[in-house]
């Protein structure tokens, strides 16, 4: 119950946004034209569309995602299994208002992109992305297969990413069988891909920070410099070369991509056989990010 101590207004309006923005995604774009979103609403999509008219996708959306979510409870922990089944029930009602309640016709047409399957695919994706992409930042999540992922990949000697790949490839083929129409499935892969960049997009953000590790003989002159010159902290780990056993120091340093070049002019200056080795860093959290 330490967990609902760490429970957030504002990451309730954000699920809540999430959920609606997701909704118009699939049933202004997707639904309309049996294009096919990825992981549970994707399923819940075919699903709805091969069976009796009451069982709509708002149904199935619950239905397969919540007994998910619940599954995962142990290894996701409450705070999040409760912000996921808010999101997806907000994504549920919203699909049901847009679809059967709100003057919007979705029967055959996106109300506005037409029939046009790539503008639909592009949109669509986007903008669904857009809705699970804050689901994730703000504590929760509006598919409960990435908690399948999370549970069983390591059991099957795969990553998260291609456990949901294979997922994906399966239902666009079964799409594919069901419908007796390949055009479609092809389409719903580049709703796919469109919304997997917008989920990475929102969730790390459009300038991702660079991690940079410097081995150098000068410490005290790099840190001091960096220091200086970027205005921020520096980490500094003593080491020793693999080879020659030389004493030799790791400097720790956290940049924007528009410092890069400037860092390694820096450290170049101080001492010329620097080695740097730059990597993207998705996150930083610090003391005043609590």
């Amino acid at each position: 119950m330490s967990q609902l101590k760490k429970f957030r207004l504002t990451n309730l309006a954000a699920l809540t946004a999430a959920g609606i923005i997701n909704a118009v995604g699939v049933t202004i774009f997707l639904a309309p034209v049996k294009l096919y979103d990825s992981g549970i609403s994707g399923t819940s999509m075919l699903l709805a569309q091969v069976t009796p008219e009451w069982l709509t996708l708002s149904v199935f959306l619950l239905v397969l995602n919540v007994p998910l979510f619940l599954y995962g409870l142990k290894k996701q922990g409450l705070l999040f299994t409760l912000y996921a089944i808010y999101a997806v029930c907000i994504y549920s009602l919203a699909a049901w208002l847009i679809t059967d309640v709100l003057p919007v016709d979705v029967r055959f047409a996106s109300p506005l992109a037409g029939t046009d399957l790539l503008l639909c695919a592009l949109f669509g994706g986007v903008i669904s992305g857009i809705g699970s992409g804050m689901a994730i930042r703000f504590g929760g999540a509006m598919d409960g297969i990435e908690v399948m992922a999370v549970i069983f990949a390591k059991r099957l000697g795969v990553s998260v990413g291609t456990f949901v790949m294979i997922y994906n490839i399966l239902l666009y083929i079964i799409c594919g069988i069901v419908l007796e129409n390949w055009i479609l499935p092809l389409y719903s892969i580049v709703t796919y891909a469109a919304a997997l960049k917008t989920v990475d997009f929102i969730v790390d953000g459009l300038d991702r920070a660079k991690c940079a590790m410097i081995i150098t003989v000068e410490p005290d002159a790099i840190c001091r410099e960096l220091s200086e010159a970027f205005e921020c902290g520096v980490t500094r780990m003593e080491a020793r070369g693999g080879y020659s056993n030389a004493p030799k120091t790791m400097v720790y340093f956290i940049v924007n991509r528009f410092q890069v070049t400037k860092m390694k002019d820096l450290v170049h200056e101080i001492d010329p056989g620097a080695y740097i080795a730059i990597s993207e860093v998705a996150d930083v959290f610090s003391a005043n990010n609590q």
